[in-house]
C-alpha cells in the first residue's frame, strides 16, 4: 500500500516538475518535434500535439516534452492558412509562446489542469510567426496511418454519418459536432462512439474464438501449446493490433494490460478468481501510468467489472445475461456517474440495450471489415464503410429524437462528501440476492445523492459567486428564493464560449434550475458573448441591457428602476434614461443591498461615468 502511493506521488512529482518553469512563459521560442496525434482543425485554428525532439539543440526544460498547440489563422484571413498543410506523425519546426498548463476553477466545471498532468503535458502555448513554421520531415508513424485511412473513409462515405465511421473504426472523434456530444451524452452511449475498452474486449474475444477454432481444426497444434493459452494469446495479439488503431489511447491500453494479465494466469497455469484478475489487471494499469487514476475512465472500467463479476450468475442464457448486464452496469455505475459528470441518461439504460449489441456487433465490425481491406488494396474497403454508415444511420434518429426529450438527461446539484459513499452502500444492498429484506428501504440512501439539500442564503441575505471565466465577468446573485445572473463572459466563434463551459455547468452544479433575471451590462464580447448559449439551455424569466446595445434582450437596465426579492433590495444606478449608448460608459450599474452591507456590479464603466456617480451619491 505505502509503496503504491509512493510510486504515485513520485509519478505526480515529475510530471508536475517537468512543467514549464515561468522564466520561460511568454517568450518566443523555436521548438522542433513530431506531431503526436491527429490534428483537429477548427473554423480558424487547429489544434494539435507536438513531442518535442530529445536533443540538446531544443529548449532544456521542452525536451522530450509533449506540448498543445493551436495555430490560429491570421485577423483578417479570409480563408485557412498553412496550418492546413499539418499532418500526424510529420517533423515541423514553430515559433511558438508557452505556459504552464492552466484552467478555470469552478463548480461543475473542466478541470483542465487534471486533464493536462493525466496526460503529461508539459505546457501549452500557440503557434507564433507562421511565415517561420517550417516541416522537416513527412508523416509517419501509426498515427501517419491513421490519418490516411480517416480521409479515405471521409471520400468513400460521402454523407454526414462519415464522422461517426471513423469514429467507430479508428477512434478519430474530431470531426464530431457539439450537438453529437450532447445527443451521446444524453443517450449515454459516449463510451460507443470511439474505440473503447469495451470494443477491445470484443475484439479480444472474437480473436480468441478464432484461435480456437484453428487449434480445433488442427488438433495436433495442441501438443506444442494447449488450445485455452493459443486463445488467450490470439487475444491478446488482437487486443493489441486493435489498440493500436486509437494511437494507443489511454483507456484501450488500459484494457491491454487487463487482458495481458488474464493471459499471464492462463499461460502459468494458475487458477486466478475474478477478483484476484481485477487487481493484477490495476497494479499493471497503475504501475504503467500512476496517473490513470485522474481519468473516469479508470474508475467506471474496473468498478463496471467488479459489478458484473460479483452480481450475475454463471448459468443465465445470452439474452437475459446481456439484459441483466445492463442492468447491473446501470444501477451500479450510477453513484459514480453523478460524482464524476454531475449527470444521468434516463433513456441510457434503452438506448444500450439497442446501441451495444448492433453498433458493436454490426456497425463497428463493417467498419474494422473496411478498414482491414483497405490496408491491404486501396479502394477496397469502401463497400464495408457504406455498410457501417448506412447501418448506422438506422439508429441514430432514433437515439436523436430520445436525446430531444427534456427528460432525457438528468442534471444534479453537486452533492455532499457523504453522498456518493451512501449511493454505493444503497447499490450493494439492492443488488445482494433474492431474499434480502429491505432492498426498498436502500433506496433511501441515494436520496442525499440524487436530491442533495441545498443550502442557499437565508431571508434577507445575499450569495455572490464570481465565476471564473478568464478575461470577461459572469457572477450569479443569489437570493433566498430567485436567482440573477449578471454577464455570462466570452465566447469565440467554433471556441471557447464561457456560457456553455463555465456558467450553465456552474448553475446546474449550484441548483439553480432557472434565472429570474439576467442582466448584460453592455454589448461586449467578454460580457455577453455566452448569454446566447446560456438561454438555449435554461429558462431565462427576464433580460436587460442597456438601451441601444446590440445584445437580444426584454428590456434596458435604466438608473432609478428598484426592487426586492426575499428582504435584499436591488436598484439599477447607471445609465439614466436618455444616457447614449457607449459600449463601456453604458454599463448597466447595479448596486445590492442587504442587512450585512451592499455590493455594486460595475461592469466596465470608466473614470468619468464613476465620478458622476459618487457625485450623485
Amino acid at each position: 500500500g505505502l509503496a503504491g502511493f509512493g510510486w504515485v506521488g513520485l509519478q505526480a512529482a515529475m510530471v508536475l516538475g517537468a512543467q514549464l518553469p515561468p522564466v520561460w512563459e511568454k517568450r518566443d521560442l523555436v521548438v522542433e518535434g513530431r506531431i503526436a496525434d491527429l490534428p483537429h482543425p477548427e473554423a480558424r485554428r487547429t489544434r494539435f500535439r507536438l513531442l518535442v525532439d530529445d536533443h540538446p539543440s531544443q529548449v532544456a526544460p521542452l525536451r522530450g516534452r509533449t506540448l498543445q498547440l493551436s495555430w490560429y489563422d491570421d485577423f483578417d484571413a479570409t480563408e485557412p492558412g498553412p496550418r492546413t498543410g499539418l499532418r500526424a506523425g510529420a517533423r515541423w519546426r514553430f515559433v511558438v509562446q508557452l505556459r504552464a498548463p492552466r484552467g478555470l476553477s469552478n463548480p461543475g466545471g473542466f478541470d483542465a489542469e487534471r486533464h493536462a498532468l493525466a496526460q503529461r503535458i508539459t505546457a501549452t502555448g500557440y503557434v507564433r510567426e507562421a511565415s517561420m513554421a517550417r516541416q522537416l520531415a513527412g508523416p509517419r508513424g501509426i498515427n501517419a496511418w491513421r490519418e490516411r485511412m480517416s480521409a479515405r473513409i471521409g471520400m468513400a462515405v460521402d454523407s454526414g454519418s462519415s464522422r461517426y465511421v471513423r469514429a467507430l473504426a479508428l477512434g478519430d472523434t474530431h470531426g464530431l459536432e457539439q450537438r453529437d456530444w450532447e445527443i451521446l451524452r444524453a443517450t449515454g452511449v459516449t463510451h460507443l462512439i470511439a474505440i473503447s475498452g469495451f470494443h477491445v474486449g470484443l475484439v479480444a474475444g472474437f480473436f480468441a474464438l478464432c484461435g480456437s477454432l484453428v487449434w480445433r481444426a488442427f488438433p495436433g497444434l495442441a501438443r506444442g501449446l494447449p488450445r485455452s493459452q493459443a486463445a488467450g494469446l490470439a487475444a491478446l495479439v488482437g487486443a493489441t493490433a486493435y489498440a493500436a488503431l486509437a494511437g494507443f489511447a489511454l483507456p484501450t491500453t488500459r484494457t491491454v494490460l487487463m487482458i495481458a494479465v488474464v493471459v499471464v494466469a492462463r499461460m502459468s497455469r494458475r487458477p486466478l478468481r475474478v477478483a484476484d484478475s481485477l487487481a493484477l489487471a490495476a497494479i499493471a494499469v497503475l504501475l504503467f501510468d500512476p496517473l490513470s487514476m485522474l481519468a473516469a475512465g479508470f474508475w467506471l472500467s474496473f468498478a463496471g467489472v467488479a459489478w458484473l463479476a460479483w452480481c450475475l450468475p454463471r448459468t443465465q442464457s445470452l439474452a437475459t445475461g446481456f439484459v441483466s448486464a445492463q442492468g447491473v452496469a446501470t444501477l451500479g455505475l450510477l453513484p459514480l456517474s453523478v460524482l464524476l459528470f454531475g449527470q444521468a441518461s434516463a433513456v441510457g439504460p434503452l438506448v444500450n440495450l439497442v446501441a451495444i449489441p448492433w453498433w458493436s456487433l454490426v456497425v463497428v465490425p463493417l467498419a474494422l471489415v473496411g478498414t482491414a481491406l483497405e490496408a491491404v488494396q486501396a479502394g477496397a474497403g469502401s463497400w464495408a464503410w457504406q455498410a457501417a454508415a448506412w447501418c448506422f444511420d438506422l439508429s441514430w434518429p432514433l437515439f436523436a429524437g430520445l436525446a430531444r426529450n427534456p427528460f432525457s438527461l438528468w442534471w444534479l446539484p453537486e452533492a455532499a462528501w457523504y453522498a456518493p459513499p451512501l449511493a454505493l452502500l444503497g447499490t450493494f444492498w439492492m443488488l445482494l440476492p433474492r431474499g434480502v429484506p429491505g432492498k426498498v428501504l436502500a433506496a433511501l440512501l441515494w436520496l442525499p445523492l440524487l436530491l442533495p439539500p441545498l443550502e442557499g442564503p437565508a431571508e434577507g441575505e445575499v450569495e455572490l459567486l464570481v465565476m471564473d471565466v478568464g478575461q470577461g465577468l459572469s457572477v450569479l446573485v443569489r437570493t433566498r428564493r430567485h436567482a440573477l445572473l449578471y454577464d455570462a463572459g466570452p465566447a469565440v466563434a467554433d471556441g471557447f464560449d464561457a456560457g456553455e463551459r463555465v456558467v450553465v455547468p456552474g448553475l446546474r452544479a449550484m441548483g439553480v434550475p432557472r434565472l429570474d433575471l439576467a442582466v448584460i451590462s453592455h454589448g461586449d464580447n467578454d460580457h455577453a458573448g455566452g448569454f446566447e448559449a446560456v438561454q438555449a439551455v435554461l429558462p431565462v424569466d427576464g433580460s436587460l441591457a442597456p438601451k441601444g446595445s446590440p445584445v437580444a434582450v426584454g428590456s434596458a437596465c435604466i438608473a432609478g428602476r428598484t426592487w426586492r426579492w426575499d428582504g435584499v433590495d436591488f436598484t439599477f444606478l447607471h445609465p439614466t434614461a436618455h444616457f447614449p449608448y457607449l459600449g463601456n460608459e453604458a454599463s448597466c450599474v447595479l448596486r445590492i443591498e442587504s442587512g450585512h452591507g451592499a455590493v455594486l456590479l460595475t461592469g466596465d464603466i470608466g473614470e468619468v461615468v464613476e465620478r458622476e456617480l459618487v457625485r450623485r451619491d
